[in-house]
C-alpha cells in the first residue's frame, strides 16, 4: 500500500519545448526531489524528459504515463513506465492521479490536462503556459509563477488539500 504521504505531482508540457522551458522543467524536477515529491508527467520527450531527469539526478521517483503499447518508448529517465494504449485519452490519468499540477509551456496536449485538472479541482501552476478566459473574462484557475522554485512551492503548498 502507498504512503499516504506520498505527495505526487504531475508536470505537464509539451514534447517539443523552447530551451528555456526544458531548463525550467529539469529545475522543478530537481526541486520536486529534494522536497520528497514523486513526478507523474506522459513519459516523452521534451517537457516530460527534462522533468524526469531533474528528478532523477536528484534521487526523486519518475512515472511515465505513456501513450503507446511499449515501455521502451518511455524517456531514459522514467523509473516507473505505465503503459496504456489510450494516445492522448492518458493524459486523464497523468493529472487525476496528481494532487497539483504545473504546467510548463505546452500545446494543445497540454491544454487538455490543464482543463481535466481544473474539472477536478487539482491545482494548476504555470509556467509560460496557457492563458485562459471565459466570454472575454480572464480565469484565474491556472495559478501564475515566475520561477521554477516558486511553481515547486506553489504545488506543494496548495496540494496538501488533495492528498
Amino acid at each position: 500500500m502507498r504512503d499516504k504521504k506520498q505527495r505526487i505531482i504531475a508536470v505537464i508540457g509539451a514534447s517539443k519545448c523552447t530551451a528555456i522551458e526544458s531548463k525550467w522543467a529539469e529545475e522543478v524536477g530537481r526541486e520536486l526531489a529534494n522536497n520528497g515529491a514523486a513526478v507523474i508527467c506522459g513519459g516523452l520527450t521534451g517537457v516530460m524528459e527534462a522533468v524526469c531527469r531533474g528528478a532523477r539526478e536528484a534521487g526523486g521517483l519518475t512515472i511515465g504515463i505513456l501513450p503507446g503499447d511499449n515501455a521502451e518508448a518511455a524517456n531514459a529517465y522514467v523509473d516507473i513506465p505505465v503503459v496504456t494504449g489510450m494516445g492522448y485519452a492518458r493524459n486523464v490519468i497523468v493529472v487525476k492521479s496528481a494532487q497539483a499540477a504545473i504546467a510548463i509551456g505546452g500545446s494543445y496536449g497540454t491544454l487538455s490536462e490543464i482543463a481535466y485538472a481544473c474539472q477536478r479541482k487539482i491545482p494548476v501552476i504555470g509556467l509560460n503556459t496557457w492563458e485562459l478566459a471565459r466570454n472575454g473574462d480572464t480565469d484565474n484557475s491556472i495559478i501564475r509563477a515566475n520561477s521554477p522554485k516558486e511553481a515547486v512551492a506553489l504545488a506543494l503548498s496548495l496540494q496538501e488539500g488533495k492528498k
